[in-house]
């Protein structure tokens, strides 16, 4: 018995220093990288105009008007929606390094759309990264092959806040900012949780991020889920951002009578600094409630009334920068595939409001036909 003991201590040990052994020469193999500590001047943030008053925090308003929020409205303010790390490097891989303190799950979406993030090679979808159960993001990605310059999008998470602490590139790779949009101002969104991107399943996949590709354009997602009730204090923060466009998409979460009562305040606010700049006004897209119950369908024929019959009077009154776009034009009964719950989109209803709405914010924008 005292020899089998001895021999067992024998083999612990033997195999106690392999297994050091392995983890030294694994330790030894495993490539160094370059560390990028977020921010860094070289990495462009779009998207969250207000990033260089509050940063490193990555949210959508401003601090300076934390006040005149409603408190649910700030708090989904700190989700970045919409926000997204730019810039060109010749380095093989890419890794984040973030922290997002909130991983309690929403049944309708997916924890990389809540949560995580997407990487987009030039205009090409790579991949995605979502956090641990401790909510912890660790990821890297192979980008390429040869140390080529590639423009690197980050989309930000749609539903949580985030902290990120660094970005990791290969040893000796280039880092630079990213080549300009095609457009010199960005198309800023208001809306509810449908504008916000629920229920994208990737952060890159809500529609106004849809459509910031296609036109090759910079946008800003002030998106809130539950409360985009025309609230004067995000239209002042609108208005703030010197924007190419101003898309109007909260007629969700108002009643009728609401959204009639605050179209013409929340317009004003934004005409008062942007007289001639573009703002789109759509209606209601098509909600399988509408088919069985009447009150439901009766309200979301009201709201479609509400928002034309606005666009229509300012034209009149002389507003030759102003549209309205039918929401059924966007998504209609036969595409209800593209609805994760009857009413919030799915990546593929996203796809199909993007397509609606391209023509219309083509020609407010003056860009000709994709």
């Amino acid at each position: 018995m005292k020899n089998a003991d001895q021999l067992l201590r024998v083999i612990v040990c033997v195999a106690a220093f392999f297994s050091s052994a392995a983890c030294e020469s694994a330790a030894a193999e495993a490539p160094a990288r370059q560390q990028i500590k977020f921010p860094d001047a070289r990495i462009s943030v779009n998207g969250l105009p207000w990033f260089d008053q509050d940063k490193p925090v990555l949210r959508r308003l401003p601090a300076k008007w934390k006040e005149t929020y409603r408190p649910s409205v700030w708090a989904l303010a700190q989700h970045p929606s919409g926000g997204r790390l730019r810039f060109r490097t010749d380095s093989l891989t890419v890794g984040i390094v973030a922290k997002n303190p909130d991983t309690t799950p929403m049944a309708h979406m997916t924890s990389i759309g809540q949560s995580g993030f997407d990487i987009y090679v030039g205009e090409d979808y790579l991949g995605s990264a979502a956090p641990d159960k401790e909510g912890r993001i660790v990821k890297e990605w192979t980008v390429g092959k040869t140390n080529a310059m590639r423009d690197i999008t980050i989309y930000l998470p749609l539903y949580k806040p985030v902290s990120l602490e660094e970005i990791t590139l290969t040893p000796k790779s280039k880092l630079e900012l990213p080549k300009p949009f095609a457009l010199p101002k960005p198309v800023v969104y208001y809306g509810s949780s449908i504008t916000q991107g629920g229920c994208a399943s990737n952060p890159g996949m809500s529609f106004p991020a849809i459509l910031g590709r296609w036109t090759d354009s910079d946008f800003v997602n002030l998106g809130f889920s539950g409360y985009g009730l025309g609230d004067t204090p995000v239209a002042v923060a609108m208005a703030e951002v010197d924007a190419a466009c101003y898309v109007l998409d909260y007629w969700a979460n108002p009643t009728a009578s609401q959204f009639q009562a605050t179209l013409p305040g929340f317009l004003d606010v934004l005409r008062k600094k942007h007289p001639k700049v573009p703002v789109i006004i759509p209606g209601p897209f098509y909600n399988t409630g509408e088919a069985l119950e009447a009150e439901f369908a009766k309200e979301q024929a009201e709201k479609r009334k509400v928002a034309r019959d606005f666009v229509e009077q300012r034209q009149k009154a002389g507003d030759l920068f102003i549209a309205y776009v039918d929401g059924l034009d966007l998504l209609w009964k036969d595409q209800t595939g593209g609805l994760v719950d009857g009413r919030h989109c799915n990546s593929l209803g996203f796809y199909f409001i993007a397509r609606g709405l391209e023509p219309h914010l083509r020609r407010s924008l003056g860009l000709p036909p994709r």
